[in-house]
């Protein structure tokens, strides 16, 4: 293996949560090296701690140098035009700015007692149905999914249909180009005509306060205003949705970091932290951002106008910042993970997130005595850029 020559990535066939065997290696021997992934032109791999940082954080890397490159990625398919995920500050500060009130902490703690009330209730639901139970299409979905819808303002009822959007704009194989293009489309009609219907009748709602922006501030754009309000739907909850499948699957195969969760419920943020350390939830090396110029890196020259992958999963491995990095540990204290990013791009609803997380899994371990995955398979996703299970069958006592 060499550092200069391209080499596949993925390297390897996603095996549930197991993390890639090889960035061991590649931190401790080559934490740059290039890469080729199914789509785009080749790339950068940075693979250690502090150099994705770097990337994610220092404005010579830039996502909006993207624009007109076929940048590195999984998917047949670009983002959206006025997608907040392709800009660079001042123009990305000025999206994220009209969205980020309803996301701080302050904000998000008024959301939990409603989270708490949902999560309850599905729980209900799930013991009057009775054992095996799905976490996934019982729990896991419907808690995020309704917290978002009731934030933006989306009808509830319409949630099979963005799901399956959500699925194929996540595809990297699981649909076809022209299939990705279809939903796409119909997403993107789907949501002008929500922005149409607030022009129509004025709401409170988050989609209500955007076409307030739009309209009487001129504080976006048209294309600015459907992409945000996609983009909203589906990272607020599809990172949720998947990674709490995940984090009951993680704790069930480790029973002593269970019983410690068990023991004290108090320990639930700092466990949700260590969690989104420790599971790789992207299948793909990140975002790419573009060296505006030269720029040593891992011990590399990084020319101008080349991409570089910042890849987290990896990050949140490096034994030099995690001692002992592949053990589970859930009262881990010390340096931030980068599950949630860094820099200008570091996820908007990461407290949203953090706050679901914690809900569900507070609610399922006090409410479901003896949680433990029924004698039935998991099926895991495949095609798709997120890990997780599609289908976990779960008992209790």
């Amino acid at each position: 293996m060499t550092m200069t020559n391209p080499v596949t990535y993925p390297f390897s066939e996603p095996e549930r949560l197991d993390p890639e065997p090889l960035f061991d290696r590649l931190r401790a021997e080559h934490p740059l090296i290039r890469v080729r992934l199914p789509y785009g032109e080749p790339a950068w791999m940075a693979t250690r701690y502090e150099d994705v940082k770097t990337v994610l954080g220092d404005p010579r890397f830039s996502r909006a140098a993207s624009a007109g490159r076929d940048e590195p990625r999984l998917r047949p398919h670009l983002n959206p035009p006025g997608s907040i995920l392709s800009l660079d500050p001042p123009d990305h500060t000025r999206l994220r700015r009209l969205v980020m009130k309803a996301f701080t902490v302050r904000r998000v703690e008024q959301l939990r007692p409603r989270a708490q009330e949902i999560a309850d209730r599905l729980v209900d639901e799930m013991i009057a149905t009775g054992p095996p139970a799905d976490l996934v299409d019982l729990f896991a979905l419907p808690l995020p999914i309704t917290v978002i819808c009731e934030l933006l303002g989306v009808p509830f009822e319409d949630r099979v249909d963005f799901r399956v959007w959500s699925d194929a704009f996540l595809s990297t194989t699981k649909y076809t180009p022209d299939e990705v293009r279809d939903h796409t489309d119909r997403m993107m009609a789907y949501m002008a005509g929500l922005i149409a219907q607030r022009r129509e009748t004025p709401t409170d709602d988050l989609i209500g306060a955007l076409v307030v922006a739009r309209d009487e501030e001129d504080r976006l754009s048209e294309d600015e205003l459907v992409s945000l309000a996609m983009g909203l739907l589906i990272a607020g909850h599809e990172t949720t949705a998947s990674q709490i499948p995940n984090f009951v699957y993680v704790l069930l195969d480790h029973p002593e970091e269970l019983a410690k969760l068990r023991a004290d419920p108090a320990l639930l943020p700092q466990a949700v932290e260590e969690l989104m350390r420790f599971v790789p939830l992207g299948v793909g090396g990140g975002i790419p951002r573009y060296a505006t110029e030269d720029v040593e890196l891992g011990g590399v020259l990084v020319r101008a106008g080349e991409a570089v992958l910042p890849a987290l999963t990896s990050a949140n491995r490096d034994e030099s910042v995690y001692p002992d990095a592949d053990h589970l540990d859930l009262t881990r204290a010390g340096t931030g993970h980068v599950g949630f990013g860094h820099g200008p791009h570091h996820c908007l609803g990461a407290p949203l997130a953090r706050m679901e997380l914690q809900v569900a899994l507070g609610t399922l371990l006090r409410r479901l005595p003896g949680l433990r995955a029924a004698d039935a398979p998991i099926d895991w996703k495949r095609g798709v850029s997120t890990r997780g299970p599609a289908r976990f069958p779960l008992t209790w006592d």
